[in-house]
């Protein structure tokens, strides 16, 4: 199981090959959310996500041998490109199987990191089991989007760094808001918080009608999603919490926080015109909770987590023209 000592490890590992990303700011944010708010924008991160850093993380953990064997993922696209980047790094294969409705911008960059793309129905075909098979069939070694310990552990290498800025902010007691889908960049930050900076607390941000995490937290066993597609947050969008994420976040996390798909876009919106960064619908769940549901946070400080950025770009340049004045 994924602990402290891991996520350490993983953060030596990565070394400088990650982006630090920083906290950002903004008066007019902070006078929407009635307190203060910074940002985590991983969506600066290498290929537009914190995923990188849990590719980076279960790639470097396997052994050399196995390793040069190749590696397989399943994504709608960030951990897609985070795996293939991390496995063109190690100068391995990787093969990468992909919803067929996800976001093109998505499909284009993990083929340009090298990887193999492999397209499925999200509503008709099982991707765990498309997965194993080619997996099985090739040799390659299977690293899960979430339901990982080592993926878990790079992921929590943003936990670490929320932390030490916190410190720097003389934040002590704070609710962390993070983008959440099959939990495991929720469940990395909390147990790096736990461990560093335990007056901080994370809390699941999800969009509506794929609020398993928070539906689950409150009725304290794994709730699932009716709806298998449909929102426009596809980087979040997952069945159920993985069955080693909710223990970690059910022990840890406050309540979840749930958000429609056009305050997604307001935060999208938001974020570009004041803290100038490009984020994605799914990545900006926490900043909307963050700026749409203040009453449902405590105390004079928050922290979002910005997941990532890669947005298609008619999307984001429609929600410009909705919002945008």
């Amino acid at each position: 199981m994924t602990d402290i000592s891991m996520i350490e490890a993983a953060r030596q590992r990565l070394g400088t090959r990650a982006v630090y990303t920083p906290l950002l700011s903004s008066a007019f944010l902070d006078e929407l959310a009635g307190r203060r708010l910074f940002v985590k924008p991983e969506c600066l991160q290498k290929t537009g996500s914190f995923k990188f850093r849990g590719g980076w993380s279960a790639v470097s953990a396997l052994e050399a041998e196995v390793r040069a064997r190749g590696v397989i993922a399943f994504s709608s696209g960030n951990h897609a490109q985070g795996v293939a980047l991390a496995a063109k790094l190690h100068g391995i294969s990787s093969v990468i199987v992909m919803p067929s409705d996800a976001p093109q911008v998505k499909i284009d960059n993990t083929r340009a990191y090298g990887a193999e793309v492999v397209l499925y129905d999200r509503l008709t075909e099982d991707r765990d089991a498309l997965g194993a098979e080619l997996a099985a069939a090739r040799g390659l070694t299977l690293i899960k989007p979430f339901d990982e310990p080592q993926v878990i552990a790079g992921q929590g290498t943003v936990g670490l760094e929320i932390a030490e800025q916190a410190r720097a902010e003389g934040i002590d007691q704070a609710d962390v808001l993070v983008c959440c889908g099959g939990g495991g960049l929720t469940a990395g930050v909390a147990l790096a918080l736990e461990a560093k900076a335990p007056g901080l607390r994370v809390r699941p941000a999800e969009p509506a009608d794929f609020d398993d995490t928070a539906r689950s937290l409150a009725s304290g066993t794994i709730e699932r999603n009716t709806a298998k597609g449909g929102s426009i947050c596809d980087a979040i969008v997952t069945t159920e919490p993985g069955r080693i994420t909710f223990p970690i976040n059910k022990r840890l996390c406050g309540p979840g926080l749930v958000v429609t798909d056009e305050e997604a876009l307001r935060a999208m919106v938001l974020a570009f015109t004041r803290l100038k960064i490009v984020v994605e619908p799914g990545g900006a769940v926490a900043l909307a909770a963050a700026l749409f549901r203040r009453d449902e946070i405590k105390g004079d400080a928050v922290v979002a987590v910005c997941s990532g950025g890669n947005v298609d770009p008619v999307l984001f340049a429609d929600a410009l023209a909705r919002f945008g004045s």
